[in-house]
């Protein structure tokens, strides 16, 4: 670069720094943030914000109770439905994993399904084989569906 290249920059950045002066100068002055009082230290008056944060939240945590029986004073039902169908949903889920668990037991699986094919031949022989047991069957289930529905 030659002298002349050099003071070409320099022209440069003084113009982009005089306009810049100038931009900031035209400006609205900013707030001055003022100082604590003398007596006041910033650590006290940072302990001061935190005592009414503090208290705002102890006020909260004392109201906390009401706010929570008119939600669900408002909204027994539809949150008795929710935790019913959670309720249910979780059941499944830990009955599918209790069956998972006991299928993987050794001659526990095998054992449970001689089991079913036992009693549904029994079912079978007992309920099914005659008309009789049949008429008998279905009074049961007729006497179980008028208890049931009224």
């Amino acid at each position: 670069m030659t002298n002349a290249d050099l003071n070409k920059t320099e022209v440069a950045d003084v113009e982009a720094t005089a306009t810049t002066q100038a931009e900031v100068a035209d400006s609205s002055p900013a707030p001055i943030a003022k100082l604590p009082p003398a007596g006041q230290s910033s650590a006290s008056q940072s302990a001061e914000l935190w005592r009414q944060y503090w208290d705002l939240f102890i006020l909260y945590l004392s109201k906390l109770p009401d706010y929570l029986g008119e939600f669900f004073g408002a909204y027994q039902r539809p949150l008795t439905i929710v935790a019913l169908i959670l309720s249910a949903g979780i059941t499944v889920y830990v009955t599918g994993a209790v069956v998972d668990a006991i299928n993987d037991i050794p001659l526990l699986a095998p054992f449970f399904e001689l089991v079913g094919i036992g009693y549904s031949a029994w079912f079978v022989y007992r309920y099914l084989r005659l008309a009789s047991t049949r008429q008998e069957l279905a009074n049961k289930i007729q006497g179980l569906k008028d208890d049931v529905v009224g």
